[in-house]
């Protein structure tokens, strides 16, 4: 089958198509004919030795990619939850050797949801680990509810925008950051104020939230701890800037947390319920193929990304 295998980690040079074998599901997997897959920043730093290298170091070939959508080709003799035939979703192997940039892929059946027949294989792929990152904090970290007060920064991205709609979902009022450019399409997905982070600065407007969901780092940590009230929760996504989030917060009578997603299959099958009813959806900005995974990676790299991008097998 053909994969794309990263020879070496560095830059987009290593990621090289290949012909590999095609890989065989265990006992409780099952073999997927992955018809899209996902590129997210965990790819990139991965990539570039960071991220879960250390994790890929041990496959040969490693595969990037955890983000998949399918069909199940092949069962594992202790699967009962999905059959031949079915359209399948999800976060495979996170943070593990997920191998999604490939034309097959195996995964545990605990894994996957069942597409829903609405949602299109490039939407459910792209509503794998961003949707996933952000269902996750936001029902198990943020202590949202009815009448809550969110900001959510970068909200035209991959986990922003699905934070947006999950938010409002939850009954949050939400506040958004985006660049003017993307105001229009964060007001649509549910934000009630959109700031535009070029221009002005959301601590000298905003004051006594409930909730902030941080997907930048670095100063954004204490600007947006000064929006916060007292007892109110601030989760840091982005690995390698923000792990001093969680005692920044305590020092303030706040709580604070990292966050990285794990695989869960329970949880995917909330998000298609969620999907089905038409109450959230996938962006999807630009589909790749295959041959043009360097590209897709260059196009993650620019931080300019409103949604997801995907790559169609």
């Amino acid at each position: 089958m053909r994969a794309i295998v990263l020879k070496d980690f560095g830059g987009v040079e290593n990621l090289l198509e290949e012909e590999v074998p095609l890989p065989q599901p265990g006992y409780d997997e099952v073999l997927v004919k992955v018809s899209a897959a996902a590129v997210n920043p965990i790819d990139i730093k991965t990539r570039k030795g960071k991220g879960v290298a250390e994790i890929l170091k041990r496959y040969n070939p490693a595969i990037l990619g955890w983000d998949i959508s399918g069909t199940v080709v092949v069962t594992g003799k202790k699967v009962t939850t999905f059959k031949e035939g079915d359209n399948v979703f999800g976060m495979i192997n996170f943070p593990g050797h997920g191998a999604a940039y490939a034309e097959y892929a195996t995964a545990p059946a605990s894994h996957l949801a069942i597409k829903p027949p609405n949602v299109s294989h490039e939407e459910a792929a792209g509503a794998s680990l961003a949707a996933l990152t952000a269902w996750q904090l936001l029902k198990y970290r943020s202590g949202i509810g009815k009448g809550s007060a969110v900001l959510i920064h970068a909200a035209a991205g991959g986990v922003g925008h699905f934070a947006v709609q999950m938010a409002r979902y939850l009954g949050a009022t939400v506040t958004a950051t985006a660049s003017a450019a993307n105001h229009s399409f964060v007001i649509d997905l549910g934000a009630t104020h959109h700031i535009d982070y070029e221009k002005d600065r959301f601590e000298e407007i905003l004051h006594d939230l409930d909730f902030v969901l941080d997907a930048v780092g670095n100063d954004y940590i204490d600007r947006s701890l000064k929006v916060l009230k007292p007892g109110g929760t601030i989760i840091s996504i982005p690995s390698g800037a923000s792990e001093d989030v969680v005692e920044k917060a305590a020092a303030m009578g706040m709580n604070g947390y990292n966050f990285r997603a794990s695989s869960s299959g329970e949880d995917m099958t909330e998000i298609a319920g969620i999907l089905e009813k038409g109450e959230l959806k996938s962006f999807i900005s630009r589909v790749y193929s295959l041959n043009e995974i360097r590209d897709a990676h260059f196009q993650i790299e620019s931080g300019k990304t409103r949604g997801k991008i995907v790559i169609r097998m």
